[in-house]
């Protein structure tokens, strides 16, 4: 089975992965930051790197895709290549920091990617405001994230609630971040694992009719 977790920068998504491996004794893959060689010189120039940027995390969302088809184990995944395909190129591309030629070449590519994978039998949404973003990003103390704009991170919430509200892919399962501290309270832990077990028996029982 597989299980993804989504949402904007700075929503938690690396943490809960974290939290809900540990609780179900999952396998957990997480998204490739520390050894992106793109990432750092992305957000320095965007415009230059957009591109480039974009198609290494749809190379490696894909080889993440198929390890996870392979292993013939529930495994939780930090990120989902949807997100990159509908959310952040599009919005390089909005903002003119991905040329149309570019984002032309990158949305053929993962078009043809798209037709030979499987969507998430669970998708996780971790929603969560602009101060919320920004307080989780300023207390995690990436270097390269201090240059991060509040119009871009806008943008994309507007992005994500658009892709959210359309998705047909599969199971969703939506969570407050603002009003859900998972990382520090146990009990609102709970709460997500709660829903999360209803939304599995739910895929058991379509599995047994």
């Amino acid at each position: 089975m597989h299980i993804a977790v989504a949402g904007n920068i700075g929503s938690g998504k690396t943490t809960l992965t974290q939290l809900l491996a540990d609780h179900y004794n999952w396998e957990a893959h997480f998204e490739d930051v520390e050894e992106n060689p793109y990432l750092n010189d992305f957000y320095t120039e965007m415009q230059r790197w957009s591109f480039n940027l974009q198609v290494y995390f749809l190379n490696s969302r894909f080889s993440q895709i198929n390890d996870i088809r392979q292993s013939g184990k529930t495994v939780i995944q930090d990120r989902t290549i949807y997100e990159d395909a509908y959310i952040f190129a599009p919005n390089l591309h909005a903002m003119g920091l991905m040329t149309t030629r570019d984002f032309e070449n990158y949305f053929s590519l993962f078009n043809l990617i798209n037709s030979f994978i499987q969507p998430p039998d669970l998708l996780i949404y971790l929603r969560a405001s602009v101060p919320t973003l920004v307080s989780q990003i300023q207390q995690r103390g990436r270097e390269y994230e201090e240059a991060i704009r509040l119009d871009y991170l806008k943008r994309l919430n507007e992005r994500y609630e658009s892709f959210i509200g359309n998705y047909e892919h599969g199971r969703l399962l939506v969570v407050d971040v603002d009003n859900n501290n998972f990382k520090e309270d146990k009990e609102d832990l709970g709460l997500i694992i709660h829903k999360i077990d209803t939304e599995l028996h739910g895929l058991f029982g379509s599995d047994e009719k």
